[in-house]
């Protein structure tokens, strides 16, 4: 076997013997990368002469109880693959400790392009314009998906979403709370005394970016969506509001695009982006404050927790500490949409 760099936290021969009596067929010698970025589950490119998937497996170390999901991300991807929804075939899951550390699971792995940067660097407006368009007729797609029929109707518990939300990320802001942040603490005061009326049940995706999308290898559309660890039964709004924050975050706040020239670049606004989305999903609700002030504060509960992984010594990302810092810039930002009016009008 062999790595594509000094250290892996697992024993590499154990996993490919591992590999090698699961999956028939197997040819040549194992090659074993770390899949850079990102701030959640370690994953890593595992390739065979004849055979390339991609491991996603649950760090190690003390994590909260209802983060790093593998088990759901392989759920979901199953299930999803007799749907419209472009998803990576999966290969295997398995639910013990004895091979990597932890429970992990195994896709095929795709050949495309993903997009860290929402600036879309380097591109032609007319090319960046689709890429954002293909992500909101995705995201459409993705909440148009009868749930029941595949298999989903324990996935979540229908209704009542935004409530359970408001308790679930309370729970984990009291859980990886390191330090004050009374923004946070002033943004659940807030939610949940204004919990809009209405409710509807769809599948979320919970992560719904940019980054989280797998496009063509020329083309501007979405072959795959990917990272379903926060997905569940939910409103679809919630996804619609984190998916927008984008437009509402500077540069320098996890790579947003506020304050640039969108014409120029050719990104639509967030107005048309959204209509966009609206029109393809068939929705005639829109998105409210509220629905901005929990996505964001999501972002800073996430981002809080980052924060408390880097002091424990598990973060995933190098750069885990300086990004947990952002969970006060998007508390300031939640409180910002409380005031921001209609939305869809940057």
């Amino acid at each position: 076997m062999q790595s594509a760099e000094p250290f892996i936290e697992f024993d590499i021969s154990r996993l490919e013997a591992f590999l090698r009596k699961a999956i028939a067929g197997l040819k040549g010698t194992m090659t074993l990368e770390r899949v850079g970025g990102g701030q959640s589950n370690p994953t890593f490119f595992v390739s065979f002469e004849n055979r390339r998937m991609v491991l996603r497996k649950k760090p190690g170390g003390e994590v909260l109880p209802s983060a790093h999901a593998v088990d759901r991300e392989y759920r979901i991807l199953n299930a999803l693959a007799a749907t419209d929804v472009p998803v990576p075939r999966t290969v295997l899951f398995h639910a013990e400790n004895d091979i990597v550390g932890t429970p992990f699971y195994l896709m095929e792995r795709l050949e495309g392009r993903i997009f860290p940067e929402c600036q879309l660097p380097g591109m032609p407006p007319d090319e960046r314009r689709a890429i954002y368009l293909s992500m909101a007729h995705t995201m459409a797609q993705l909440h148009k998906v009868d749930w029941a029929s595949i298999g989903l109707s324990d996935y979540g518990r229908p209704g009542n979403y935004f409530q359970r939300q408001i308790n679930r990320w309370s729970k984990q802001w009291a859980m990886s709370k390191t330090r004050e942040n009374p923004d946070i603490d002033r943004l659940l005061s807030w939610l949940q005394d204004n919990i809009p009326e209405g409710d509807e049940v769809t599948i979320c995706h919970g992560d719904f970016r940019l980054g989280n999308l797998m496009f063509h290898p020329v083309e501007p559309k979405v072959i795959a969506v990917l990272d379903w660890e926060l997905s569940t039964l939910g409103h679809p709004l919630a996804d619609a509001a984190f998916n927008a924050c984008t437009w509402r975050t500077l540069p320098s706040e996890y790579g947003g695009i506020r304050g640039l020239d969108l014409s120029a670049l050719g990104i639509p606004g967030e107005a048309e982006y959204l209509d966009q989305y609206y029109s393809a999903a068939g929705r005639q609700t829109r998105l409210e404050p509220f629905h901005f002030a929990l996505a964001f504060l999501r972002w800073a509960v996430i981002f809080e927790g980052i924060a408390a992984r880097a002091r424990s010594g598990i973060a995933i990302a190098d750069n885990a500490s300086e990004v947990g810092l952002l969970g006060l810039a998007m508390a300031r930002r939640g409180l910002e949409a409380l005031d921001a009016g209609i939305p869809g009008v940057l």
